[in-house]
Order: C-alpha cells, then sequence, then structure tokens
C-alpha cells in the first residue's frame, strides 16, 4: 500500500488564541516548483471574520494608550524573533512561493531590518505647535497643537510574492502608530504570512492586537474590507482588485499598492552594458512577479541593435530552474499565471514581433524570454505579464519613448538610462510616474524611500516614515489664550 503523506495543518490566530475553523475546511497549498503540497490553512467563516475586526477594536484602545517607546519594544522582539526563526521562514517562502533559497533568506532579514527601523522612526515623531498670530492680527492669541493619532483598525492584505515583507510592511508601522491590525494574508504565502505572525505571538503580541484572518478573498474578502469597524484598507495586488476594493471601501482610507508597466528608457548615449545588466536583473529576477520589475524597454533606434544583443547575451548568465537550486527564474506562481504569460508571448509573435531568445515552457516554467519589434498594436506592450518576458519598442527620439511610456494606464516607476543628467531629469519630470530611476533598474527601496504609484498603479504613500504618516492622522487642538 502506498502511504498517505500527512501534511501540516495551520491555525488562525484570534484575540490571543490559535485556533481552527468552526467550518472544518481547509485550504490546500500546493508548491509552484513541485506541486507538492506545503500545508493547509483554515477557510474561516464570517461569523470568524466579524470576531477578529471586533476583537482588533477594542485591542486597540488599550495600545493607543501606549508610548512609542512601549510600542517599539515590542517591534524589537517581533524582528529579533523573525531572524531566530530566519531557516524556517526562509525554506517556507521557497516552498509556497517559489522563490530561491538565498533571495527568501534575504527577505526575512530585509524584514527584520525594515521592522526596526520603523521601530526608530516611530519614535521620532512629533507633534507641532502653530502660532496663529502669523496669519493676522486677530489670531494672535490662537495656537494649535498638531498630534499624529491611530487610525484605528488597519486591514492589511498582503500579496504571494513577498508574503513576509510586504505584510511586515504594513504591520508594523501600523502598530508603531496605535494601531490594531487585521491581517488577511494571501492564500498562497499565507502560512509564511502565518509564520511570521508566530514571531510576533512569541514577542509578546498583546491579545487582539493583530489578529491573522485566513480564507479565500472571493469568500471572506466583502465581508472585511466593507466591515463597519475597519478604519483603513492597506491593499497590495492587482489593479483591479485593488479598484473594486477602493470603490467598496467608500469612505474609508485606503493605501493600494497595485500593477505597473515600468519602462525602461534607453537613450543613444547610454552606458549599454550597465542597461542591459540593470534590465537582465530588473526583468527577470523572481521571474519578473514584482510589481516594479522591468516591464516594456524603450530603445531608441540607432543604439537598439546593440542593447538587444547585450541583453540576449547578458540572459545568457541567468540560472533557470527549481528554487532548491537557487534558480533566477523559476516556476510562475500557477498554472493561470504562465497561461496568460503564453498567451501574452503569442499574441505577439502572431503579430509580427521577433522572439530573441526564450519562449520555452515546462509546466509553470517559463524560460526568460525577450521580445524584439513590439509594436503599441500588440498586448504585451500595455499588459502587465508578471513573468519572465520583457518586449523592446523601438522609438525614434525621446519624445516618443515619453508618449508611450505615459499612454500606460499604470504609473509605478520607469528607467532612464543615458549619461545627459539633466536630460534625465526633465524626461522624469514629464513621466506619469511615482518614481525614477537614473542609471538604475526600477526596484522597491531603500525601504526609508517614498514609494508611491500614480493612475492604476496605487493610491497613497509607504516608505517607512510615510507609511506610518498615511496610518495615522493628524489631531488639531486649537489653544485660544486669554489676551491680557
Amino acid at each position: 500500500m502506498n502511504e498517505v503523506k500527512t501534511i501540516k495543518s495551520y491555525s488562525f490566530l484570534v484575540n490571543g488564541e490559535w485556533k481552527n475553523s468552526s467550518s472544518e475546511k481547509k485550504i490546500e497549498i500546493e508548491s509552484p516548483s513541485s506541486e507538492d503540497r506545503v500545508g493547509e490553512v483554515q477557510a474561516m467563516t464570517e461569523h470568524e471574520v466579524n470576531t477578529a475586526v471586533t476583537g482588533a477594536k477594542e485591542a486597540q484602545q488599550h495600545w493607543a494608550r501606549k508610548s512609542f517607546d512601549e510600542r517599539a519594544q515590542l517591534l524589537y522582539s517581533w524582528a529579533e524573533q523573525l531572524l531566530q526563526m530566519k531557516d524556517e521562514l526562509a525554506e517556507t517562502i521557497m516552498k509556497e512561493v517559489g522563490k530561491g533559497l538565498a533571495s527568501a533568506e534575504k527577505e526575512v532579514v530585509r524584514t527584520a531590518d525594515f521592522i526596526k527601523y520603523t521601530a526608530e522612526e516611530g519614535k521620532r515623531l512629533h507633534g507641532e505647535l502653530i502660532n496663529g498670530g502669523s496669519f493676522n492680527a486677530g489670531s494672535a492669541n490662537k495656537f494649535a497643537l498638531v498630534n499624529r493619532n491611530p487610525i484605528g483598525v488597519v486591514l492589511a492584505i498582503s500579496p504571494f510574492n513577498y508574503p513576509v515583507n510586504l505584510s511586515a510592511a504594513k504591520i508594523a508601522p501600523a502598530l508603531i502608530g496605535g494601531n490594531a491590525v487585521v491581517f488577511k494574508p494571501a492564500t498562497q504565502g499565507a502560512i509564511s504570512g502565518t509564520l511570521m505572525i508566530k514571531a510576533l505571538d512569541k514577542a509578546g503580541l498583546p491579545s487582539g492586537l493583530v489578529n491573522l484572518v485566513t480564507g479565500k478573498g472571493s469568500e471572506i474578502g466583502d465581508h472585511l474590507i466593507t466591515h463597519p469597524l475597519i478604519d483603513l484598507i492597506n491593499f497590495t495586488g492587482g489593479s483591479n482588485t485593488g479598484k473594486s476594493i477602493s470603490q467598496k471601501a467608500s469612505m474609508i482610507p485606503v493605501i493600494l499598492e497595485l500593477g505597473g508597466k515600468d519602462p525602461a528608457i534607453v537613450l543613444n548615449d547610454a552606458d549599454l552594458d550597465k542597461a542591459a545588466a540593470d534590465i537582465v536583473s530588473g526583468g527577470f529576477s523572481y521571474s519578473g512577479q514584482r510589481c516594479t520589475a522591468i516591464k516594456r524597454i524603450l530603445a531608441q533606434d540607432k543604439t537598439a541593435d546593440a542593447l538587444v544583443a547585450k541583453i540576449a547575451e547578458k540572459m545568457e548568465g541567468l540560472k533557470v530552474g527549481a528554487p532548491e537550486d537557487s534558480a533566477d527564474v523559476t516556476p510562475l506562481i500557477n498554472s493561470k499565471a504562465a497561461d496568460y504569460v503564453t498567451g501574452l508571448i503569442e499574441d505577439a509573435t502572431e503579430k509580427g514581433a521577433t522572439i530573441v531568445k526564450g519562449n520555452k515552457r515546462s509546466g509553470n516554467l517559463i524560460h526568460p524570454t525577450l521580445l524584439d519589434g513590439v509594436t503599441k498594436d500588440m498586448d504585451i506592450a500595455w499588459e502587465e505579464p508578471f513573468g519572465p518576458v520583457i518586449p523592446v519598442i523601438r522609438v525614434k527620439n525621446v519624445d516618443e519613448a515619453i508618449q508611450i511610456a505615459n499612454e500606460s494606464e499604470y504609473g509605478l516607476q520607469a528607467s532612464i538610462f543615458t549619461k545627459n543628467m539633466e536630460q534625465a531629469i526633465q524626461i522624469g519630470n514629464e513621466l506619469e510616474v511615482g518614481s525614477v530611476q537614473i542609471n538604475g533598474k526600477t526596484e522597491r527601496g531603500p525601504d526609508h524611500f517614498p514609494f508611491l504609484g500614480v493612475k492604476s498603479s496605487g493610491v497613497g504613500v509607504q516608505g517607512i516614515r510615510r507609511s506610518i504618516e498615511s496610518m495615522t492622522r493628524e489631531k488639531v487642538t486649537v489653544l485660544n489664550m486669554t489676551q491680557v
């Protein structure tokens, strides 16, 4: 007889207790690489979700009275617990979302650094006193005391691609700001998120302050985002989902980190070796499954041939395979994602694009693919593939590059490669994006830099200090002083 392999079942955390759902339903998580079952998480009921939200609301009232230093101590302890669990967390990230072990380890270390920096930054938040007399003489006896107060209960919804880092990037600033959190990890990534919360629990998490909710978004998502006790929603994921959340949230503040179609604009005077290296790294790391991945190249005609040749050459150095083998390009998160990327490549080639390199597929693994001769009538020119494929669009001049870049519905980041800094800054000012990288790949971080998108790429500003400010609100107390 074949032995049936049991898989580990993970509980959720609500109001200080790790529990299994009364629904008795579980969601199995399969590895995108091996299709082995990594484990299972609970499919919570709406009643259990309601308990999580109401418990967080009660816990927040006590937490808001804590000093910044007391809140910071919890974050320091959390960071230390994460580092102690680094090996377990990294292996889980590798198995659950198909990320190379070295990258998974870096994610855990980066997350611990993020949390510690957040604790320090929170202690540096100060209010201000505004003298009314600077406006007009009639206000000379008025003073405004301006402080930052917690918003309340933050709903944090994280994506699969950075299941620890982008989760903590929502939770830590919320906590230092005096908020409570209801944390809903992506289903694929929920085990990694659960282990992250176990580390927080070990650090001395007060009951109910962070409640972990697991289940399919299609079943409990609307109940969460429309719950009357949720005071702010912080979501990272697809643009269509983000827009739906924004509409359903109505008057609730939202921070949305959504999709991108980040261009690399390569001018004739660029260092082509540098540009090619950054394009390969920025476009293909973690198989392109990043909102900040370079997703199209806008190259001037004069140097396009040389650039394409250098990119193809540098792609030879990419290791393709399983995350367990520390590959650079690994299987995509599921077959639906792989089918979508394949469809974009097929559409482009049918309309005349040339495959310079790649376009091999085995299961969910798609080899890094470079397309040349891409035109504006091809879907790959506009759609976000979230996979290892980069299209090259040739342009006659800078104005055409700016025009095509700005025609996108997205506006997250852009790269500009040139030796002319003055021109680069001018181009950057004309691009409709949140961030511009000059002579560097598009990427998130350093984590204390502001991070934002425009158009369909997001709403709100993140980055450690900006995240704390986004998850608190100003309270103005006007002091009317008696005139002598």
